[in-house]
């Protein structure tokens, strides 16, 4: 899959560097997949959530952090919603929510 907003993860693991390793593990499993719906994603995810049909929400650094990436599965393109604190995810709507 074609990864949008790469260049905002790693500006977000500069600043918590604590997610550097799994952001970084994220998306090398990403730019590698060729998924065709969400059930594929939580294949390679255990712990991802299924928000929508085209919305999943990722934990980071152990769930300390939320990611929430919208997939079109037809073009083969994931767009980075949302990155941030737990805290910060219960404040947003995950469905709606387009930080970047």
């Amino acid at each position: 899959m074609r990864l949008i907003a790469r260049s905002t993860l790693a500006a977000f693991w500069k600043e918590h560097p604590e997610t550097r390793t799994s952001l970084e593990h994220w998306i090398a499993i990403v730019s590698r997949a060729k998924w065709r719906d969400t059930i594929a994603v939580c294949t390679s995810f255990s712990k991802a959530k299924v928000l929508n049909g085209e919305r999943i929400r990722f934990e980071v650094a152990g769930g300390n952090y939320r990611l929430v990436v919208a997939f079109r599965f037809d073009t083969q393109i994931a767009y980075v919603k949302f990155i941030g604190t737990h805290a910060q995810y219960d404040a947003i709507n995950a469905i709606t929510v387009s930080a970047f």
